[in-house]
């Protein structure tokens, strides 16, 4: 038997689902979420942000487009969390640099059975959120669906600037020589 067919989240929108089970319980966008996986994220954002400001350095500012890929993302309220941490940190490495924001791309990946629809009926509570904390300097983000699992291939070379997992590549038996895990 596969792998990732046993090991995933529950998906959908029941009682025992994913998206049920790691919603944020915060009032505000700037509050962090308040379970397990929220907890996790915010011990991993210095992290993070070394690492982004790594690329920003690396490349002499950000690209026109940032191109950012989010690893078993599953279906919960989390992913867009995440997206919005890493959109500040970015706004907040132009600001210090006086650079223009790049347009962000941001894929979100997770098993075939995941239900994305579940993430994309939130994007527009999200952008409307990020416009009203950034204003028009917000910079266009588009969001993707890539769904398959990461043991395989899913994006082509030289073409993601960011991956991030929370909580999906601890189930990594062992680790690609392709994949560098900071």
């Amino acid at each position: 038997m596969l792998t990732e067919k046993v090991l995933h989240m529950n998906t959908g929108n029941g009682d025992s689902s994913y998206a049920s089970n790691s919603y944020l319980q915060c009032v505000q966008i700037d509050l962090f979420p308040k379970n397990l996986q929220g907890t996790g994220l915010q011990r991993s954002f210095p992290v993070l942000n070394e690492a982004i400001n790594k690329i920003a350095n690396d490349l002499n500012g950000f690209p026109r487009s940032f191109k950012i890929a989010d690893l078993g993302c599953s279906s919960g309220p989390n992913t867009l969390f995440l997206v919005a941490k890493i959109i500040d940190m970015v706004h907040d490495i132009c600001s210090e640099n006086n650079s223009q924001v790049p347009q962000f791309q941001v894929f979100l990946n997770d098993l075939f059975e995941n239900d994305f629809n579940t993430v994309f009926r939130s994007l527009p509570a999200f952008y409307t959120k990020m416009r009203e904390k950034k204003g028009d300097d917000c910079g266009s983000c588009f969001v993707y669906g890539v769904p398959g699992s990461f043991y395989g291939r899913l994006f082509p070379n030289e073409s993601i600037h960011l991956f991030h997992s929370s909580y999906a590549v601890h189930w990594l038996s062992r680790v690609s020589i392709n994949i560098i895990v900071v």
